[in-house]
């Protein structure tokens, strides 16, 4: 198993940047593929970004491409969200996540994919 602690949210105004952590323990972080959703009040939660456990691939949801960074560290046992040019739109709680082995691009975006979470961290943008 792994545990998932998030960390690095806050209040910001639109255009500034944050960078989300997600630090890893249990099991060898290296196993795993990880990826970031996102959950706003009222609507269901949904992908932002993930990132595979060895190749190092990528991928984005189309509404932060080009402003998000997701990266890993694995020597840290962290993956990182890198967020730029904030809308308030990206106002939501986000989550970390965990994939035991291979992650295909196909499930990348799907929740059911991922068997452990972070229990979140609130980021908030105001205009």
């Amino acid at each position: 198993q792994v545990q998932l602690v998030e960390s690095g949210g806050g209040l910001v105004q639109a255009g500034d940047s944050l960078r989300l952590s997600c630090a890893a323990s249990g099991r060898s972080f290296n196993d795993y593929a990880m990826g970031w959703f996102r959950q706003a009040p009222g609507k269901e939660r949904e992908f932002v970004s993930a990132m595979s456990r060895v190749s190092g691939r990528t991928y984005y949801a189309d509404s932060v491409k080009g402003r998000f960074t997701i990266s890993r560290d694995n020597a840290k046992n962290t993956v990182y969200l890198q967020m730029n040019s904030l809308k308030p739109e990206d106002t939501a709680v986000y989550y970390c996540a965990a994939r035991y082995g291979y992650l295909a691009a196909s499930d990348s975006r799907d929740t059911k994919s991922y068997g452990y979470w972070g229990q979140g961290t609130q980021v908030t943008v105001s205009a």
